[in-house]
């Protein structure tokens, strides 16, 4: 089979993802991030009464349409004890912000613009009809659908959705994500390793970023190199109906390389796998239904990249949220060797120059194993297939591994 570029994989995997329909109903404080399965609309009218927008006086604006007027102070409006009589020729009512206007008034005078007298005000200026009033349901109104299907809830639209009265929200449920970890080496960390045993750490870091991508993780384990016991495995998680199987290792076809195998006994239609990239060559795509399958290289490395590059679109797609926009266009701290047919994935390191542009420089060694030089980068610069040498301070695509870096 030949290598498949890293577009086109990426294509063919996007392509079958149908977004989760099926919802729950969460409360608001448990749904930030979370996207409308449905319209929400406002169960009240906000303001819920004609309100001042400033600490000032309410009145009559045919009472003082010149500077110079003079009124009587009747009585005092505030937020939650509003005034409950009625303004009248010549009279004033003392407001504050967020308070409703009394019957008969119709504009607030500010504070400063008043002069205060015995038992009243002289005005300073003259009053605009309505001026510093908030008008009932200026903001919206009930049954008015506010947030339409699709919105992610952040910040502003959790206040809005309190605002309108709305205790809890109907999402769309968060794609469920199996991890499966596979080796006769692998113990989990606190373990003491054998000689010829190592730690298994792959599952904590592809667990996290599927998390923040927008799905909910089952950990399946760490599961010997065993027929019997994979498809155990793999039949847990088709029990728990998950959207995705991820698998850590083993997907290639070795003699001790179950996975791939397993899969296809157990139902699997195996879509592609070897990629033509650097680091993650070894990656298989299949499906059982609307299942998908991702078989991640065992090489901790190329599995957080591979999930970079194929797991966080998929899980995003499948969760109705837009894509995360990793890739940014900086300076070649050094100069570039050229490539060959695979796209390479450079770790690298930011920092800026002197004019302040922001350089990237490549750590020396990229061996797949060496997880420090990951935890050290700041992305990852990308090399097109047969890309030829590129000289320092000329421009190079990156992928940052936080794509806030450059805010």
């Amino acid at each position: 089979m030949n290598l498949l570029p890293v577009a086109e994989a990426l294509s063919r995997l996007l392509s079958r993802a149908n977004p989760v329909t099926a919802c729950e109903t969460l409360s608001l404080a448990d749904a930030e991030g979370r996207v409308l399965a449905v319209d929400l609309t406002a169960g009240l009218t906000q303001p819920p009464f004609n309100a001042s927008a400033m600490d000032g006086y309410a009145l009559r604006r045919e009472d003082a349409p010149e500077p110079g007027a003079v009124l009587k102070v009747i009585g005092t409006s505030s937020a939650g004890h509003g005034f409950e009589g009625s303004v009248g020729h010549g009279e004033a009512v003392r407001i504050f912000t967020g308070a409703p206007i009394p019957s008969g008034a119709d504009s607030v005078l500010l504070q400063e613009d008043a002069e205060k007298i015995e038992g009243g005000i002289r005005t300073k200026f003259a009053v605009r009809q309505g001026q510093h009033v908030r008008p009932r349901g200026q903001d919206f109104a009930e049954g008015e659908a506010v947030l339409p299907t699709g919105t992610v809830l952040d910040f502003s639209r959790l206040t809005v959705a309190a605002g309108m009265n709305r205790s809890d929200v109907e999402v769309l449920r968060r794609p469920l994500v199996a991890i499966l970890a596979t080796g006769d080496e692998l113990l989990p960390p606190g373990s003491t390793p054998g000689p010829s045993q190592i730690i298994a750490s792959n599952t904590f870091g592809v667990a996290a970023l599927a998390r923040r991508a927008g799905a909910d993780v089952l950990d399946l384990g760490i599961v010997p190199d065993d027929k019997a016991r994979i498809t155990a495995a793999i039949d847990r998680a088709r029990n728990a109906k998950v959207d995705v199987i991820v698998t850590l290792g083993g997907a290639s076809v070795g003699d001790h390389d179950l996975v791939q195998a397993t899969l296809i006994e157990a139902g699997m239609q195996l879509d592609f796998w070897r990629i033509a990239m650097r680091p993650g060559k070894p990656l298989m795509v299949g499906s059982f239904g609307e299942t998908h399958v991702l078989g991640l290289p065992g090489n901790p490395v190329s599995s957080l990249v591979c999930s970079l590059l194929f797991l966080e679109p998929l899980i995003r797609k499948l969760a109705s949220l837009p894509p995360v926009q990793r890739e940014a266009t900086v300076e070649a701290a050094i100069t570039l060797r050229a490539n060959d047919q695979r796209q390479d994935y450079v770790r690298a390191r930011l920092s800026k120059s002197a004019a302040g542009n922001w350089l990237v420089e490549p750590f020396d060694k990229q061996d797949s194993s060496m997880m420090k030089t990951f935890a050290r980068s700041d992305c990852l610069i990308i090399r097109p297939p047969h890309a030829p040498e590129l000289p320092a301070g000329a421009t190079c695509p990156v992928m940052l591994l936080r794509p806030d870096l450059l805010a």
